[in-house]
């Protein structure tokens, strides 16, 4: 079975109350894709890596890479997992204008379509398609109707561009900014008037452009069911009845939640119990990565190396030094900037744990630390897996605890997918 044919598996027991969940990892992360393929083994199930279209496009993204780049980097960490390529899934998220927003709309539109081809011949199959962006010239808000027609003729060139199996396809955003809201802003669930009208517009836009194979094989549109972060604060879901109720009465659909993160267990089984099967996590997993260095710094610092990491002071002194990623969301006294900057939910952090001097600095705490961690130091800075490393499940290196640090979240998203 292939992970596109698990996907569909998993959609028609949602569908059916049976639980089912997919968990999108929105990371490039190395370790966070290690600790996916590791926690998906464990529970026999596919595993759904995105990358967004600011942090990978045809010219690099933010992350250096292209759509080609990433599956590579993908596929190799998955055959040094030993997990089998045929059961991953590479989706696209927010794939669209948002890049290019500075321009007017034809010419944002030209980026995008581009975009677009370069993921689908890279072997990118859940297409999360997403015009919603203003670009220069634009009315203001854009219509239904536009968008529409803007994902539309985004999906013509994905249908041009497929060789082997077709793309599934991913409609509708989120209100909240993605990767985590700005205080400013004001959360708004998804009403089912709104979802009716969406897929409506969407439905006979594609129709229009001939495209009814593709809508065929749309099987999700993105809500806000009323999850999102901020720096100091989670907003946790609170069950819509009706809003689950109405993706019902549209055949082969599901629904997609963005910012996800930091959910309880109970959350996240709740939310998979109102049909939102895909739940997206990106920031939790590499805060989760950042707890886990900082961890390991302080066992490093009990076995006193000669050349220690500095890994925090690195790492804040990278951010401080190119503020370009987190200044937009961090606000406040220096004394306030400083904490945020190491703890703040948003996890602006994540942006540049990839720079030379951080990784650099992580390499020196793992050797550090290598070959083995004192069970000791396990037992007083990482509890959960201490237990882990006595059963003989983990190894004390220091790399292997960082993964199992990351799996920790991963599993309460598995997990809320189990059958009732």
């Amino acid at each position: 079975m292939t992970a596109l044919e698990r996907f569909s598996t998993m959609l028609g027991r949602n569908r059916a109350g049976q639980g089912g969940v997919a968990m999108s990892v929105c990371s490039a992360h190395p370790l966070v894709l290690r600790a996916m393929f590791r926690t998906a083994s464990r529970h026999q199930t596919f595993a759904l890596v995105e990358s967004t279209s600011n942090q990978v496009d045809q010219y690099g993204g933010y992350t250096g890479m292209l759509p080609a780049d990433f599956v590579a980097l993908v596929r190799r960490l998955a055959a040094e997992e030993s997990f089998p390529e045929e059961m991953v899934l590479l989706g696209g998220d927010h794939l669209g204008t948002n890049s290019w927003r500075a321009k007017p709309g034809e010419e944002a539109m030209g980026e995008a379509g581009r975009l677009v081809e370069a993921y689908v011949r890279a072997g990118y199959r859940k297409i999360h398609l997403d015009a919603s962006f203003v670009c220069a010239g634009d009315p203001r808000p854009l219509t239904d109707e536009i968008v529409a027609e803007r994902c539309a003729r985004m999906a013509e060139v994905a249908e041009r561009s497929w060789n082997g199996a077709p793309p599934i396809y991913v409609v509708g955003t989120e209100v909240p900014t993605p990767g985590g809201a700005r205080e400013a802003e004001e959360m708004k669930v998804t009403s089912v008037e709104d979802v009716e009208r969406t897929l409506g517009v969407f439905r006979k836009t594609f129709e229009r452009h001939r495209l009814e194979e593709a809508w065929g094989r749309v099987v999700a549109v993105v809500v806000q069911p009323g999850v999102e972060f901020g720096d100091e604060v989670v907003h946790d879901f609170q069950p819509v009845p009706q809003l689950a109720r109405a993706i019902l009465d549209h055949p082969g659909m599901v629904y997609e939640a963005h910012s996800t993160d930091y959910q309880s267990g109970p959350a996240l089984r709740s939310l998979v119990e109102h049909h939102f099967m895909i739940l997206k996590v990106g920031p939790w997993l590499t805060y989760a990565l950042r707890e886990g260095l900082f961890l390991l710094e302080q066992m490093e610092r009990e076995l006193r190396p000669p050349t220690p990491s500095r890994l925090r002071e690195t790492l804040t002194g990278v951010m401080k030094a190119d503020p370009k990623y987190w200044a937009p969301y961090y606000s406040g006294p220096p004394d306030e900037i400083e904490f945020k900057l190491a703890f703040s939910y948003s996890d602006r952090a994540r942006y540049y744990l990839g720079r030379k001097e951080v990784v650099a600095a992580v390499d020196r705490l793992l050797a550090n630390l290598a070959p083995r961690v004192p069970e000791t130091l396990v037992s007083q800075y990482l509890p959960t897996q201490y237990f882990g490393v006595r059963a003989g499940r983990i190894r004390p290196t220091g790399l292997d605890l960082l993964v199992e640090r990351v799996c920790d979240v991963m599993e309460l998203y598995l997990g809320a997918g189990e059958a009732p």
